[in-house]
């Protein structure tokens, strides 16, 4: 088999912690082991790292400089010479297929740009994350970003060799709004499943809340996330349920003060703040907890909190957003709800709380599920298809 050249343009990296990140750095950790694939990854440094890596000993990891000019929004430094000096340095390496991930990120559209705009044009996948148009608190924030959305995003998605979104999701909100393709295939990520067991479960809240239910939510705090609705659910919680029960919310992002300010004096509310945590301090709190909420909106492809909480055997209370309704199999894995509304939220809490056997039932049936259809051996595979029948087709 001949050797192939694979850069991905990724819209941040690790050590940056969010759900695209640990999708890119596992995906390539799998893909490493067949040695026939030269990885590269560009993308940038932010939070400030290591400018050059290898991962995974066959996964050689650029960072060029940048800020973000908006929250979670990152751009190249263009006013820093040694961006265009790693930038162009891509040039002297002859690359077989060039690979962006979320259509909003503006290091996406540096690798169209990379791929597209040269004498001798690269092969294009684009692999979409997002299943809605951005939305977060600011307004401004929002328009500016379908406006971008309808400009660049839909010459991105039109542009590309080849299209891939991460969930059902996904590929309805590509299909509605950008391109007309039934055709688009669906590429579930994995889990690193056997790492997510070996995590101990944080013997600190545990024992913090030992005499209490602990409900908990992981994730960045932005709007779409809809972690106010969480909030608001459990304030309204009958008083006899919300005296044995504790909120736990883990993470960070620009709604905090405001989810903190909503909570009052959320100590004394019930509500637990942990701030950032890494993966696995996230996941150590996760396995401490009984019930997790998954809140969000339209938006994101796939939660991975919400699978990592299904990995470790929790129950789950989810709205039918950010793949909710993908994983979460009413009566079987969890609750599915209708929206992700407050009142919502609540009736499926107090389900849970009022029939506390089902809280072990869908647990095990949750880590089943991930167990059965989240593997990164059989994810990786279905990529290397694609990766073949595109570079045949140019031949």
């Amino acid at each position: 088999m001949m050797r192939i050249r694979l850069i991905i343009f990724s819209g941040y990296y690790v050590p940056h912690i969010g759900g695209l990140e640990t999708h890119v750095d596992e995906f390539v950790k799998y893909l490493s082991n067949d040695k026939n694939y030269d990885i590269y990854i560009f993308a940038p440094n932010i939070p400030k790292y290591k400018e050059f890596e290898i991962r995974h000993d066959n996964v050689k990891v650029y960072r060029y400089p940048a800020f973000e000019i908006i929250s979670n929004y990152p751009v190249p430094n263009i006013f820093n010479i040694k961006f265009w000096k790693m930038f162009f340095n891509l040039y002297k390496i002859d690359f077989d297929i060039v690979m962006t991930r979320t259509r909003f990120f503006s290091n996406t559209f540096l690798g169209f740009l990379f791929a597209k705009f040269r004498w001798n044009r690269k092969n294009l996948i684009h692999v979409e994350h997002g299943s809605a148009f951005i939305k977060v608190e600011n307004e401004f924030t929002n328009k500016l970003a379908y406006f971008y959305d309808k400009i660049i995003g839909n010459i991105i998605f039109k542009k590309s060799d080849c299209v891939i979104a991460i969930s059902k999701a996904v590929k309805n909100f590509i299909v509605e709004n950008f391109i007309e393709d039934n055709n688009i295939p669906i590429v579930y990520r994995g889990l690193e499943i056997e790492h997510i067991e070996s995590i101990k479960e944080n013997n600190n809240i545990k024992e913090k809340f030992k005499n209490k239910l602990r409900l908990c939510f992981v994730g960045r705090l932005y709007k779409w996330k809809g972690v106010e609705n969480i909030i608001k659910a459990y304030r309204e919680l009958p008083k006899n349920i919300k005296e044995k029960t504790v909120l736990i919310i883990v993470g960070y992002g620009e709604d905090l003060e405001r989810l903190k300010k909503l909570s009052g004096d959320y100590l004394d509310n019930g509500i637990y703040f942990t701030g950032k945590k890494d993966f696995k301090d996230a996941i150590g709190i996760v396995k401490a907890s009984d019930i997790y909420i998954h809140s969000s909106y339209k938006g994101g492809g796939l939660s991975s909190s919400l699978l990592q909480a299904m990995c470790c055997g929790k129950a789950i209370v989810a709205s039918p957003y950010e793949g909710g309704d993908e994983v979460i199999i009413d009566g079987n894995t969890g609750i599915l709800l209708k929206d992700n509304s407050p009142e919502q939220i609540k009736n499926g809490i107090i389900k849970l709380i009022k029939n506390k056997e089902l809280i072990e039932i869908y647990g095990k049936n949750a880590k089943k599920f991930i167990k059965d259809n989240f593997n990164w051996q059989s994810s990786v595979e279905e990529y290397k298809k694609i990766f073949e029948k595109l570079l045949k087709s140019k031949i």
